[in-house]
This record gives structure tokens, sequence and C-alpha cells, in this order.
């Protein structure tokens, strides 16, 4: 019997020790999520209440304006900042992004950052009438745009069905960033055979960080000094690499105040001797090389 039916329990302080990743410990995925929210739908999130405490019916301009901001001032600013620092970014993207904003979606390409599916807009797999279809129809429009099939996925809002994992392995997918679950990739079960789950990150995540606990606007700033701190500590007694994700979306990390502070976030991990940006695509390769599914060890490594 399992704590879940996709990823056996196992201790952290138990997994076999990995291979550095072309000889760094610390490992960093930058996650840019590009979402489109409709403005004739409800928003998914919003940055302030309705007036009165009611919700009128769509559109809900100042929270639509407050998505939009990114997608027309943050995404230059942080696309910039990127360009500047030499640093890959993985676009977790809703496909329809590819239609409603195509010069947001030509300056992404052209940036080479790496495409990973994201739904067609953002609405949860759970709402969707079939959910089979609109992966396949997300996956198809990006591949559209780069000629390249995307190899990874994240929910929208991490949503799954009981048969997400299944569906999006037989869609090709072999890297799921849905479970949040370790500091380390992880082997997931599906019925057509296992795929890498990928870190993703509720604590160094700007819409947990601003939108739900108010942080201030230095807050991601602190929070990465403190994770690094200990998993300093971690990757000295035990050898273990780390993961670092630091999960952004345009319209919170990219306003001035807060942009401002993660680029010194930004820099504090490139000053460093043992840190490796990567995509996506990267990591889930090194770790698949690493920790082959067909050996999976059970049990305190040696």
């Amino acid at each position: 019997m399992s704590s879940n039916p996709r990823v056996p329990f196992q201790l952290a302080s138990e997994r076999p020790i990995l291979p550095p990743l072309d000889g760094k410990s610390l490992i960093v995925h930058v996650v840019m999520n590009i979402e489109y929210w409709p403005f004739d739908r409800p928003m998914p999130r919003g940055i302030i209440p309705a007036p009165h405490g009611a919700s009128p019916p769509p559109p809900d301009v100042p929270n639509f304006s407050w998505v939009e901001y990114g997608m027309r001032c943050g995404m230059p600013r942080m696309l910039d900042m990127f360009a500047r620092h030499d640093v890959p970014v993985s676009a977790f993207l809703n496909a329809q992004v590819a239609d409603i904003y195509p010069s947001l979606m030509a300056a992404v390409v052209d940036a080479g950052w790496e495409l990973v599916g994201h739904g067609w807009f953002q609405q949860s797999l759970k709402q969707a009438g079939d959910e089979a279809a609109v992966i396949r129809q997300s996956l198809d429009r990006l591949e559209q745009v780069t000629g390249q099939r995307p190899r990874s996925w994240l929910g929208p809002g991490l949503g799954e069905s009981l048969e997400t994992p299944d569906i999006l392995q037989s869609e090709g997918i072999e890297f799921l960033h849905d479970w949040a679950l370790d500091d380390l990739p992880v082997w997931i079960d599906t019925t057509g055979g296992p795929i890498v789950g990928l870190p993703y990150t509720f604590e160094l995540n700007d819409v947990p960080i601003y939108a739900v606990q108010n942080g201030s606007s230095d807050e991601y700033e602190k929070r990465l000094a403190a994770t690094l701190a200990v998993y300093e500590r971690e990757m000295a007694a035990t050898g273990q690499p780390r993961i670092v994700t630091l999960a952004l979306h345009p319209h919170i990390i990219g306003v001035p105040h807060i942009a401002y502070h993660f680029e010194r976030a930004l820099g504090m991990l490139s000053a460093r001797d043992d840190t490796v940006f990567v995509t996506s695509s990267v990591m889930g390769e090194w770790f698949r090389s690493a920790a082959p599914a067909g050996a999976r060890a059970e049990g305190p490594a040696s």
C-alpha cells in the first residue's frame, strides 16, 4: 500500500546519491508561466477583491488589467533581464498565447526559451470537458510554433484528474512538473510506463509569495538566501545535489519593485561557482540518465 498511486513514498535521506549536472551540484530551473486569461471569463485569480464583496460577471477589468500588464510590460522586462544574465528559461505556456499574443510568442521563441505545455488557456484540466483533447490541442499548437513537440508539462493550477498522467504519457510527455513533492526528480507511474516527475515549487513561487501571502518587495530575495543556506549545509553533508526552481508569472515578478529584488536574487545564484542553470528537458534527461526507471532503488543508498 502506498501513500499515493503514482509515486511510492521514500525519505529524502534514503535516496541514492545522484551525480552533479555538468559538475555542478546546485541545479537552477527558471520557469516563466505565460498564460492567457480570457476577457469574457471569470479571472482565475485577482489582485483586488470585487467591490462590496460581490463578484460581478465578466468583464473583470481591474484583474484582467493586472495580468495584461504582465504581458505588455512585465515580459519585455524579464526577457531583457534573462538575456543580460545569459540564463536559459522554460516557458510554461498556455498554447493559445500563440494566437492571442503572437508578437510575445515570437519574442519567447527568438530568445530560445524551451516551450513546456501548460494547457490551452488558464483553466484547470479538471474543468475541461475533454482533457485528452485539450492536452493534444495544446501540444499540437506549440509544436506548430517551433516544429518540436513539447516534452514537458505543467497543468494549469497543477490540476489533474485521476487519468491525467496516463493521458500525458500517451501523448509523448516525458517530464511532468505537477507533483511538487521532492527537492529532486522522481519516477511517476502511468499505465503506459513511467515518466519523470520534475520539481516545481510553491515556496519560491511569486504567486504564493506576493498574491497570497502579501510578501514585501524583497521577499523573494530573502527566501532564496535562506533556501541556499539550508541547501549548502545539506549538499556538504551528503553530496546530494539540490534543485532550485524559480516559478514566475510576468504580472507579478515583472512589476518594477519586485523585478528589482528578483534580479538581485538572480545575481546571487549567478555568482556561485556550483550553479548550473537548466531548462526542463535538460534536467529531465540528466535524471533519466543518472537513475533509470528500471533501476529504481528501494531503501537507503550505500
